[in-house]
């Protein structure tokens, strides 16, 4: 359990600071549950956040292979229906180089792991630059906060972060702070929405509702995480929204100009969005074998449940390093 007697590892950082909260595991905040879309993955026993400029992973790949690759795919075609099959076969040739040296660039080039949350072992774990850090989640240090920025073409606008204190595995005097996710555009209200959001996975989940009681199903938690899946759907989610309005309006004036624009231009970006997304997830699945074993195997559902920080002090008390 959490020590709440003790300083607050905080305390003096965000003294005198009306912004902000000093949290607790063990304490609720009461703010209403909120799911953030840096959250990539909740599965029975790891929840997964996004970390650093993993989110832009395949972004390259879409814009080249997706969008000059297809373009040039449809201008080969358009070449060999008129017996062209010189300019056909070029095309085909720069249209495979647009798409196959982004993807392998994207997928080889190393992407930030996630920050991670294990509910089997109670412990948070984050990588950064080949090193391992972790803290337990009973007794984590963690506080949010707000804060403005005033850009040269933009007013003043408020952000809020959710920090937390890890440190080194194996060197417990070299710590780090870490953003659980982007603080920008969001209010404090809204991480403290994140923080219980956390509290409850660990404590009452995997699943729950949206009053954070416990629940058999996964139904709310993946109607959360639609949006993040949803990515790169646009075409099926604006074909919904006129098949709604023709039968709102008896198929009669029911096809705006706008509803034209959003249906095209989300189907010329489709192939943008889905060499996007198939990017990402091959970079993201090479991504997660790099995690140490220590890590990946307290992952898994016969894992080993002894936590890192239970590691250490075995170390410590016999005099040797983990």
């Amino acid at each position: 359990m959490t020590d709440t007697t003790a300083p607050h590892p905080f305390a003096h950082r965000l003294h005198g600071s009306p912004d902000s909260r000093l949290l607790y595991a063990n304490q609720a905040t009461g703010a209403e549950l909120l799911c953030i879309p840096e959250v990539e993955e909740q599965t029975e026993h790891y929840l997964a956040i996004e970390h650093g400029d993993s989110a832009d992973r395949g972004m390259w790949t879409g814009a080249l292979g997706g969008g000059l690759g297809a373009f040039l795919l449809v201008m080969a075609l358009i070449a060999y229906c008129y017996g062209n099959d010189q300019s056909a076969l070029q095309a085909l040739v720069v249209a495979a180089i647009s798409i196959s040296a982004p993807f392998i660039w994207e997928v080889l080039r190393p992407m930030p792991l996630p920050i991670l949350l294990n509910r089997r072992t109670r412990e948070m774990y984050f990588e950064q630059d080949g090193e391992l850090y972790h803290s337990p989640w009973d007794g984590i240090a963690a506080a949010t906060y707000s804060f403005g920025t005033v850009g040269p073409y933009t007013a003043g606008m408020r952000h809020a972060a959710l920090e937390a204190l890890l440190h080194h595995y194996g060197h417990p005097e070299q710590q780090v702070l870490i953003n659980l996710g982007s603080p920008i555009s969001k209010s404090l209200e809204m991480q403290l929405g994140f923080w219980e959001y956390l509290r409850t996975y660990m404590d009452k989940g995997p699943w729950f509702d949206a009053q954070g009681n416990h629940s058999e199903s996964d139904a709310f938690i993946q109607s959360l995480l639609e949006v993040r899946k949803s990515k790169g759907q646009s075409v099926r989610l604006y074909w919904g929204l006129l098949k709604e309005e023709y039968k709102a309006n008896n198929g009669r004036n029911f096809l705006s100009y706008g509803d034209l624009v959003l249906v095209l231009g989300s189907i010329l970006l489709l192939p943008v969005r889905t060499l996007q997304n198939f990017t990402y997830s091959i970079a993201k699945r090479r991504a997660r074998s790099q995690w140490p074993a220590l890590v990946k195997e307290r992952l898994r559902a016969d894992g080993p449940a002894s936590r890192l920080v239970d590691l250490e002090r075995t170390a410590e008390q016999g005099g040797v390093k983990p």
